[in-house]
């Protein structure tokens, strides 16, 4: 692969970057990037700003000609979310469009497509992924919210957990036990789940920093028709994989450290007595600019190898591993480089740079566990990626 944009990339990146300079709220746009913050004007706004990228026709821009996108390459919208994600954009990752649509298009119905498809292209969906539960978070096969098979349509009970925008979607994708007697894998299906059914209750989570982007989520015998369900019954836990490794190859993890170091580095240029004598800062500085290029073509990669039609594994764990691990360290470099004034919130005029590092330093843990665990991801490069034994 090129180290380099092409000639077409470099143009679609310059129309990306003159796009988000004239539609994002002016100010300290990038500290809105942590995935528990919200733009200004709230959900209105975000709503708004993904109907502006579904006329220009980049919501959906992956997708085939034959359902409403353009089919543009892996490489193309790699270089959209990296701009997106580095000026914090909302609603550029959207996880009907990323994860539902998909599922539909290699296993829906012609009738499920045409039902679901078109209000994604157009912005008129919102989505949330059903996955996680209290007892299954990285063993995800463990779940237990069982959906019992009642005529034309089908009994869930059960609670999911750590659901992102669960209290805004309108529809969401739903893992539920449908063999309770089958291997754990085998016993599951995916279904499309109306988020205004009787006996589904969202519960908003909030956390340290004071936002709910997190709900829980209660199934009590609400009933899911049987068309809801996407592909073959049992089957839903390998429709699920294809989701999973898409949700690992982002490249949006890596660039939204960028703004961060940005921030970081300027404030050290800027205020030099503060640091004269500290040649350490300068390094940790320095390696967490040269880690982000590393991530950055890590992510590259897995773009590289799905344009070749390959399926990105254990690549994907390695470029989710190695960005999520680079958003905690750069908490810990930012409270390092500011001390105890990192820790000052935003909406102080004390803080350092309106209290980006507080927000990120509390929320970048977490993304070492959301979307699959250090942890899980370094098995699967070890055991897929390796060849190491299980055991």
């Amino acid at each position: 692969m090129f180290f380099k944009d092409s000639p077409e990339h470099a143009a679609f990146r310059a129309e990306l970057r003159t796009f988000l300079d004239a539609e994002l709220p002016a100010g300290d746009w990038d500290m809105r990037n942590d995935r528990d913050a919200m733009p200004p004007g709230g959900e209105a706004f975000t709503a708004q700003f993904r109907k502006q990228l579904a006329a220009k026709g980049w919501l959906t821009m992956g997708w085939p000609a034959s359902y409403g996108g353009s089919g543009a390459s892996y490489m193309t919208q790699t270089v959209y979310m990296e701009e997106m994600s580095s000026r914090g954009a909302p609603g550029a990752y959207d996880q009907g469009v990323w994860l539902a649509g998909p599922a539909l298009m290699m296993y829906g119905t012609p009738e499920q497509r045409d039902r679901w498809l078109p209000p994604m292209r157009t912005a008129d969906s919102r989505w949330c992924q059903l996955f996680s539960e209290p007892g299954a978070g990285s063993d995800l096969a463990a779940l237990q919210t069982r959906a019992v098979r009642d005529g034309d349509n089908y009994i869930v009970n059960g609670q999911k957990i750590w659901t992102s925008g669960a209290q805004h979607a309108d529809w969401g994708i739903l893992l539920a036990r449908t063999d309770a007697d089958a291997p754990k894998h085998k016993g599951i299906s995916y279904f499309l789940v109306d988020m205004k059914t009787p006996g589904v209750h969202v519960r908003p989570l909030e956390n340290m920093m004071g936002t709910d982007h997190f709900s829980e989520v209660f199934f009590e015998d609400a009933r899911i028709p049987l068309d809801c369900r996407v592909g073959d019954e049992n089957r839903g836990w390998y429709i699920s994989t294809t989701t999973l490794d898409q949700e690992r190859s982002s490249i949006n993890r890596i660039v939204m450290t960028r703004s961060t170091l940005g921030g970081l580095i300027e404030w050290v240029r800027a205020n030099p007595a503060a640091y004269r004598g500290r040649q350490e800062i300068t390094h940790e500085l320095a390696e967490r600019h040269l880690e982000f290029e590393i991530g950055r073509w890590l992510c590259y990669r897995v773009a590289e190898m799905q344009s070749q039609g390959r399926v990105p594994n254990y690549e994907a764990s390695i470029s989710k591993v190695f960005g999520t691990e680079l958003q905690r360290q750069m908490g810990v470099t930012g409270m390092r480089v500011l001390g105890m004034a990192g820790m000052v919130e935003p909406g102080s005029p004390y803080a350092p740079l309106q209290g980006r590092v507080e927000r990120w330093a509390l929320a970048a843990p977490s993304y070492t566990i959301a979307g699959g665990t250090s942890e899980v991801n370094r098995n699967i490069i070890a055991t897929r990626g390796l060849g190491l034994p299980r055991d």
